[in-house]
């Protein structure tokens, strides 16, 4: 047997054990961020070359489904990085992260922090290429991503960080904890030797499905808010 056949198969049972029913059920695949990245953080290292390997990347089945990847966009230093889910449907035909129903909601989510995408902001994703159906990516297409992911905070370095949703908040700070249970107070991410602040709040699509979560996610900002004007 090949390399490459046996990394198809490994591939297949990480896809499979995540759909497995009632029965037979494996143990989940333990997911470390930062854990096997595709390339090491450098010095050197830049966006533009991160934004090449994403595009050309086939280390998951998403690269079979999508139109474009979306490796994120935004300012280099910025105040804060805005870390999602994945790419939908506009993401995944434009190329660019957040532009559909729940990107301007998200664009203004920041302007009422006087904050914007092209003036102090980064916005990226957990996973570069849209899951079918918009599903929740698996733990084998979060993995595949997780090396650009670092690779892209470590050459940003911002001063914040908002993962916005349970599946960015999850990953980033590895735990099965609620967004409820998580959301409204500062977490300590840490990669390699860096140290960055974090914050969760609601995905901006949970707020167009669910206008009760606005007043909360509105007092995530606010904790935001009051940690950028601290560091001023």
């Amino acid at each position: 047997m090949t390399l490459v056949e046996k990394q198809k198969i490994t591939d297949f049972l990480d896809l499979s054990s995540d759909f497995l029913g009632s029965g037979y059920k494996s143990a989940p695949k333990e997911y470390h961020f930062n854990e096997k990245p595709q390339k090491s953080y450098k010095e050197n290292d830049s966006l533009l070359q991160v934004a090449e390997e994403i595009n050309a990347c086939k280390s998951c089945k998403l690269c079979e489904t999508r139109k474009n990847a979306v490796p994120g966009e935004g300012v280099q230093n910025p105040v804060v990085m805005v870390i999602g889910e994945g790419p939908g449907a506009e993401e995944d035909a434009q190329g660019r992260p957040f532009v559909g129903r729940a990107g301007q909601l998200l664009d203004q989510m920041l302007s009422s922090i006087k904050l914007s995408r092209n003036t102090d902001s980064f916005i990226a994703n957990v996973v570069k290429c849209r899951p079918p159906n918009n599903r929740d990516p698996s733990p084998a297409e979060t993995s595949a991503c997780a090396g650009f992911l670092e690779r892209q905070i470590l050459i940003l370095k911002p001063k914040f960080i908002l993962a916005a949703g349970r599946i960015s908040a999850q990953t980033l700070l590895q735990t099965s904890d609620s967004i409820t249970k998580i959301r409204h107070k500062f977490h300590e991410l840490k990669i390699k030797d860096e140290s960055f602040k974090l914050i969760c709040t609601y995905h901006p699509s949970a707020l167009l499905r669910d206008e009760s979560y606005k007043r909360p996610a509105w007092e995530d900002l606010k904790l935001l808010k009051s940690g950028i004007d601290g560091t001023n």
